[in-house]
C-alpha cells in the first residue's frame, strides 16, 4: 500500500491498534499533515507526538497539535540551536515555557546535549539543558532528551535534579549501549527507540533493547529520518513506527498485543494524554 501524502505499512505488518509514534518532525516533512496522519492511522499509529528544535517549530507544533486530535506536542530549543540565540537566551527561554502551557504540550524538547555534531559551545549547551530542566519541572511536563555522544555529561546533570518522579524523562532516539540502558533503567528515564535499530551494524542498540525493561520503552520514527527496514533510505513517516514496534516485540520475545499494551500504558504515564 501507497500513498502520495506519505508511505503506508502493509496490512499484515500492523500492530496491535493503540501503538503510537513518540516523537517525530512533521513539519520538516513537507507533506500535507492530512495525508501523514491519515497513513498513520492505517498503519495503527493511533497518536503522534511532534517535536520542536526552535521557536518557530515548536509553534508550529503547538498549533498542529491545536488542530488535530490525534497530534500532540513538545516545545524546546534543540541543543544545535542554542548557539545562535545565546544572546536572547532568557526572552527565548521565556517564549519556550509559554508554549508549554498550551494544553496539548506533553513534554519539554527536544533538549539536552550533542557533542558529535558540536554546533554550539558545550558549555552553552549544558546551561540551556539545565534550563530546559527547570522549565520542564517547573510545568510538570515530561523531559524529552536528545544525547548524541553525551552520555556521561546527560546523565551527570539529570542526577543534580535527582529524584526526577514524578516527573519523567524519555532519551529520544536512544543511542547507549547496554551498559547505558542499565544506568536509565535504575533512575527510572525511558528509553524510546527509533528506527535505527533495525539497522544491521546497529548490534549494540538491540542489545540495550534486550536488557532495557518493556515498561520503561517507546517507539518513535524521528521522521523524516531514520527509516526502519524495509525502507531504510526512504523518507521516513509516523506510520512506520509500526515496524519498529513489531521488532522490538519480537527482539524481546514479547506477544505483541502485550507489548503494545504495555507501550500504551507507558505513553499515558508520561504524557498524560
Amino acid at each position: 500500500m501507497s500513498s502520495p501524502n506519505g508511505p503506508l505499512v502493509p496490512a499484515d505488518r500492523l500492530p496491535f491498534p493503540g501503538a503510537f509514534d513518540a516523537h517525530t518532525h512533521m513539519d520538516i516533512m513537507g507533506l500535507p499533515v492530512d495525508g501523514v496522519l491519515a497513513a498513520a492511522r492505517s498503519a495503527g499509529i493511533s497518536r503522534v507526538v511532534n517535536v520542536g528544535c526552535d521557536i518557530p517549530s515548536s509553534q508550529w507544533s503547538v498549533a498542529c497539535a491545536a488542530e488535530y486530535p490525534e497530534v500532540y506536542a513538545a516545545v524546546a530549543i534543540h541543543p544545535n540551536e542554542t548557539a545562535p540565540v545565546d544572546a536572547a537566551r532568557d526572552t527565548v527561554l521565556a517564549a519556550v515555557e509559554a508554549l508549554a502551557a498550551s494544553p496539548k504540550v506533553v513534554a519539554i524538547g527536544e533538549t539536552g546535549l550533542d557533542y558529535y555534531r558540536d554546533w554550539s559551545p558545550r558549555d552553552v549547551q549544558r546551561a540551556w539543558f539545565r534550563a530546559h530542566i527547570e522549565i520542564a519541572r517547573r510545568t510538570g511536563k515530561t523531559l524529552m532528551i536528545h544525547d548524541r555522544e553525551a552520555h556521561s555529561d546527560v546523565l551527570a546533570i539529570l542526577a543534580e535534579y535527582a529524584p526526577w518522579r514524578p516527573y519523567s524523562v524519555i532519551f529520544h532516539c536512544f543511542s547507549g549501549d547496554a551498559d547505558m540502558a542499565r544506568a536509565c533503567a535504575e533512575a527510572g528515564y525511558v528509553m524510546s527507540f527509533a528506527g535505527n535499530v533495525t539497522f544491521k551494524n546497529a548490534d549494540a542498540l538491540r542489545e540495550a533493547a534486550l536488557v532495557a525493561p518493556a515498561e520503561l520503552l517507546l517507539a518513535e520514527t524521528d521522521a523524516p529520518y531514520l527509516t526502519p527496514v524495509p525502507h531504510r533510505g526512504k523518507p521516513n513517516s509516523p506510520a512506520m513506527t509500526a515496524y519498529t514496534v513489531r521488532f522490538l516485540a519480537s527482539l524481546k520475545n514479547l506477544d505483541l498485543a502485550d507489548f503494545c499494551a504495555t507501550l500504551q500504558a507507558t505513553g499515558s504515564r508520561v504524557f498524560a494524554w
